[in-house]
């Protein structure tokens, strides 16, 4: 039986209990909680809840808020986060941007001082009233604490309702205000709660909480047009599903059924399950740069499953051929930046079906793909099996066929994710990759990464250097996180990315507010963090060290480059590698 005899300590207690015992009855298994005062309440209450709740102490409220997005990221299951009043609250806000764009669940929770203690100058006090704009999915402020059974019942309901909304229509963040008065401290508060702790029977009053029940989707059949065209693409993009093997076959089917090249990028899982898929075209961004060959390869329909991939080829191509598009996606989002002839199909993959028609066969415009794919994928391999030096590039291509099965890997933005599309080399090990890529930003990587670590399989953080000293402060997490990340440091000393830009020809003012190397020796600051740090200094070194990952804690492998030089490697071999193709198709 449920017993509430903590919770009549005071009021806000009372409403802090009420707040969090229907949080862990809907479902909820992970708080992240930032220190502060105002937020006592919320602190003492989630804590009455462990082992039920598990509750993570972390420092930095923008640290916590990305380590928060890597558990709901791993988990599919909304992350709770709560801070103290003032601009605590204002650091959740990058991770709540990219939870909203990349529909992560989050419920940010926080805490306010009551109306009379606002704009008049009461310390730690901001407007905090809809603080994130319009990236919640919903945002609302309760009302002050009361001892009232009626207004129990409109917290309950309140919290019901926020929680559904983390997840229906679609997944992502939402924001509750939760203002509190003096005293903050389970302490007497003065209040009478002998009448209510009477008329408030716990097992009913939480009876009928249960978890979020989706509603399935309906089985949807393959559109005619799709079934006529033998000159169609499937582009698998950006992508993170929680059944990773699931949503590939399902791309496979579909394929199959049709008789069409999948274009998958590297951001989505389908690469690391090749073996379902037998016209998986992974080396696409190269074929398209050969200009013969991106007009003969020209399109009638393109059917887009998730985002958009990186490759900025394959847009151009998609801008200049301007082919019948469709999107399949089960967001409200318009997810085509080329403004295209777009047919969006708010559904899964998963649920479109064949009704027993398929094209007959492979025709020759698939052939032409697949050949295409052997001929360059063979021609990536020969070239990296005879480079010895340490190069930027050949890093994603080692990681590909050397990280144990099932590896969780957190693959940072800027040079990373346009490594990993051009040279991740398909493979079988069912390889799990995650990223920030609805805002892109390069704020909060070793945190999330460490979110998604948690608790999860030994996993792997590819990372440049700007981006994890952006997010030192995660590093702080270690003593609270249970399991292990392996981080893949490519120190090339600034932002490699901008080397690839236009602005790289001009100096001044590239070199200091572009690239903006930041001569960080990287050991020492390891030992700041206890942190295990090795230098890598050859590609077996390298591939011993990720084949077998430890089971615990925190290792940094640093890999150092030369970024000019990379970025030069990088623009002649692609173009080499496009202007060598050559097709002899029966």
């Amino acid at each position: 039986m449920l017993d509430l005899t903590p919770a009549y300590q005071n009021v806000n207690q009372l409403w802090a209990y009420i707040l969090t015992q229907t949080l862990k009855r809907l479902g909820l298994n992970c708080v992240v909680i930032c220190p502060g005062s105002r937020s006592t309440p919320l602190v003492v209450a989630f804590v009455q809840q462990i082992p039920g709740i598990e509750a993570i102490s972390i420092l930095d409220e923008r640290s916590a808020a990305f380590f928060a997005l890597g558990r709901a990221k791993a988990t599919g299951v909304p992350v709770a986060l709560v801070c103290t009043s003032g601009t605590a609250g204002a650091n959740f806000y990058p991770a709540i941007i990219e939870a909203q764009e990349s529909r992560v669940p989050l419920l940010v929770l926080t805490s306010d001082r009551p109306q009379e203690l606002r704009n008049c100058h009461s310390g730690q006090t901001i407007d905090q009233v809809k603080l994130y704009s319009n990236y919640p999915n919903w945002q609302a402020e309760l009302a002050i604490p009361s001892p009232d059974l009626k207004m129990l019942g409109y917290l309950r309901q309140t919290v019901i309702h926020a929680w559904e909304r983390c997840q229906i229509p679609i997944q992502g963040p939402v924001h509750l205000n939760i203002p509190f008065r003096d005293p903050l401290a389970p302490i007497p508060d003065g209040t009478d709660l002998r009448n209510l702790q009477s008329n408030l029977h716990p097992e009913a009053f939480f009876a009928g909480i249960a978890k979020t029940n989706l509603i399935p989707p309906s089985p949807f059949p393959i559109p005619q047009p799709w079934l006529q065209s033998e000159r169609g693409i499937i582009i698998a993009g950006v992508a993170q599903p929680q059944k990773a093997e699931k949503y590939c076959q399902a791309i496979a089917h579909l394929s199959q059924t049709l008789n069409w090249p999948v274009l998958a990028e590297g951001l989505s899982p389908l690469r690391n399950y090749a073996s379902l898929n037998p016209y998986l075209i992974s080396t696409y961004d190269i074929i398209l740069r050969n200009q013969k060959l991106a007009q003969e390869l020209t399109p009638e329909i393109v059917i887009q499953i998730g985002e958009m991939p990186t490759s900025k080829e394959l847009r151009h191509w998609l801008s200049n051929t301007q082919p019948q598009y469709w999107i399949i996606d089960n967001s409200y989002q318009d997810l085509d930046p080329l403004h295209g002839k777009t047919t969006h199909l708010r559904i899964s993959v998963e649920n479109i079906y064949d009704r027993g028609a398929v094209n007959s066969h492979p025709g020759i415009y698939l052939q032409k793909w697949c050949y295409l794919e052997i001929q360059v994928r063979k021609n990536i391999d020969e070239i990296f099996a005879n480079i010895d030096e340490i190069i930027e590039s050949k890093i994603s291509w080692v990681i590909s066929q050397n990280v144990p099965p099932l590896t969780p890997l957190f693959i940072s933005n800027s040079m990373p994710v346009r490594d990993v599309e051009y040279f991740w080399k398909p493979n079988n090990l069912g390889v799990q990759p995650y990223f920030n890529r609805g805002a892109n930003g390069i704020d909060g990587i070793l945190s999330t990464a460490l979110g998604i670590a948690h608790h999860q399989q030994s996993s792997v953080l590819l990372t440049g250097d700007l981006a994890l000293l952006h997010d030192t402060n995660g590093f702080l997490i270690k003593n609270k996180f249970l399991g292990h990340l392996t981080i893949v440091l490519i120190n090339n000393n600034g932002g490699g990315i901008f080397e690839m830009l236009p602005i790289a020809k001009f100096e001044p003012p590239f070199e200091e507010f572009f690239a903006t190397p930041q001569n960080i020796d990287f050991a020492r600051l390891c030992v700041t963090y206890n942190v295990p740090h090795e230098l890598i200094s050859s590609w077996e070194q390298l591939q011993e060290k990720l084949s077998v990952l430890p089971n615990k804690g925190i290792r940094v492998l640093e890999v150092r480059t030369n970024r000019k030089l990379d970025a030069q490697w990088r623009k002649e071999s692609l173009e080499k590698l496009a202007l060598d193709i050559a097709v002899h198709l029966l």
